[in-house]
């Protein structure tokens, strides 16, 4: 049939644009470029293509430690005790009633949080040493007071301050001239501030040269003596011991030895 060959052929519908018209399946716009982290872009504003972004701002966290606490820097310390020093801040002794330190360095301190002097008074300081007894042959360690009935504090003096510390429940007053507050110098405070650096025990001596002593431990326990000489420096004792009736020197620690 020479005329349905002429015929033209019916054309065939587009299978995407059908499957659209159906599920309204419009194709998607493709997503914007992400922003690089750490960079903030103004509203409105796009970085120029081939453009580098702004190098981001360093936040807190990037200065901190991997356990979160921020280092100062170095001689921060150094430049806080300059700066002390500059304003005038000196170490003062005051007086208290004897077994009271501890008490006055609690209430001074809650006043000076309470009347907002953190400006004016620093540190307050009950020095003590550790200090090894030896009782009834028992070693114990027990905390010794350097200076019983004294407390010291680091402070700028001017009126306000005076008024604080002077004013505080079991001081009895400066330790000075009249009644004018004298600071400690230099040479003092460096030398009470290294002493109580050291947390090496000292032992307690109960004797001197001439006590009677008896020896608690070694190979001459139980036997009594006289002290012959103290030797600090090597933490020993020299003690006369009677030996077949004659007197003989024996060196001990001080921890084998007790008083009578």
């Amino acid at each position: 049939m020479p005329e349905d060959r002429n015929r033209p052929k019916p054309q065939q519908p587009d299978r995407a644009a059908l499957i659209r018209s159906v599920f309204g399946d419009e194709p998607q716009e493709p997503p914007a470029e992400p922003t690089p982290v750490g960079v903030v872009v103004p509203q409105g504003e796009q970085p120029q293509e081939g453009e580098a972004p702004p190098a981001p701002v360093p936040s807190p966290a990037d200065t901190a430690t991997p356990e979160g606490v921020v280092e100062a820097p170095p001689g921060a310390e150094d430049t806080l005790e300059a700066a002390r020093a500059a304003a005038g801040t000196r170490w003062y002794v005051i007086h208290t009633y004897s077994g009271y330190e501890n008490k006055v360095r609690t209430n001074l301190e809650r006043r000076v949080d309470s009347m907002g002097m953190q400006e004016k008074i620093f540190r307050i300081l009950v020095p003590t040493e550790d200090e090894i007894e030896i009782k009834d042959g028992k070693r114990r360690i027990a905390k010794k007071k350097v200076f019983p009935g004294y407390v010291l504090v680091e402070m700028i003096m001017d009126d306000d301050s005076w008024y604080v510390v002077r004013n505080t429940p079991g001081v009895t007053g400066f330790v000075g001239s009249g009644t004018k507050p004298l600071p400690l110098q230099e040479k003092e405070v460096k030398a009470i501030l290294r002493q109580l650096g050291d947390e090496t025990p000292k032992f307690r001596i109960t004797y001197q040269k001439g006590s009677a002593v008896r020896i608690n431990s070694g190979p001459f326990m139980d036997f009594s003596g006289v002290v012959d000489e103290i030797l600090p420096e090597k933490e020993k004792v020299r003690v006369l011991v009677s030996i077949f009736g004659r007197e003989t020197p024996v060196e001990l620690d001080f921890a084998q030895v007790e008083k009578i």
